[in-house]
């Protein structure tokens, strides 16, 4: 469970200080799937930092299952970081050099995991996001989409039990945006994975149980979602092939 009280965050610019958190209090529990919504400049992405230990508040308290964030050492940050909390971005950030096989292990290379262990950790993963036939492909080869499931792929390889994803279909078009969201449902329904969305669009956060809005640095209201959206993902395109497959089984029955 995540529990965050009286979050602050000051900034100082020359002789103004900005208030990018301003006494942020609240609680995710485990295997929700919960949406941060907020404009631009509400606080959104200062307060994803904090919950993934990118960057530490000026003031308040953070506890993950029951451990305060503040009292842990570098060492244990590093490895509540690694084994705890996956990441997901709007930038892709994919070493363009390695295919998506080689950037989805990345992180059990540097947890020192062996070779063999870690390539079949890998290609579960990218099974799970279903890129198992674009694994050996690099970045420029795979579409916006695609790469987005290379990251999602690359959070999910060390098994954490929470997945922070800051604005995760911001650069991609309303299509390609669905299937991204239809895989963290999938994820949230199937392995019961706590999912924590930050996004600016209220269509993207009704796909959530719960919406916690943002504004000014501060919670301003929760909101229970009755019926979340399930994320419509178009039907894969009927190739020639399919359609000569198809004709002659309808052939055979007749």
């Amino acid at each position: 469970m995540i529990e965050v009280k009286d979050l602050t965050k000051f900034y100082q610019i020359g002789d103004m200080e900005v208030r990018a958190l301003d006494g942020v209090s609240l609680k995710i529990n485990d295997g929700e799937m919960v949406s941060i919504m907020g404009p631009s400049g509400s606080g959104k992405s200062t307060l994803m930092a904090i919950l993934g230990c990118l960057d530490t508040p000026t003031s308040g308290m953070y506890w993950i299952d029951g451990e305060e964030v503040e009292k842990m050492n570098e060492n244990q940050l590093a490895n509540l970081r690694a084994h705890k909390i996956g990441f997901v971005f709007q930038q892709f950030n994919l070493l363009p050099r390695t295919d998506a096989l080689e950037n989805v292990m990345l992180p059990l290379v540097y947890d020192g995991m062996p070779s063999k262990e870690r390539i079949e950790r890998a290609k579960e993963a990218l099974e799970i996001v279903g890129l198992a036939d674009r694994m050996h492909h690099h970045p420029n080869q795979l579409s916006g989409g695609q790469q987005q499931r290379v990251a999602i792929a690359r959070a999910l390889v060390n098994q954490p039990s929470i997945l922070l994803a800051d604005e995760p279909t911001g650069n991609l078009d309303s299509k390609t945006g669905a299937e991204i969201i239809a895989i963290f449902q999938k994820l949230h329904r199937e392995r019961h994975q706590t999912v924590v969305y930050v996004t600016h669009d209220a269509f993207t956060a009704r796909h959530t149980e719960r919406i916690i809005h943002l504004a000014d640095g501060q919670v301003k209201s929760e909101e229970i979602v009755a019926q979340p959206l399930i994320a419509a993902v178009s039907a894969p395109r009927e190739t020639d092939a399919n359609k000569k497959e198809t004709a002659m089984k309808q052939e055979a029955v007749v």
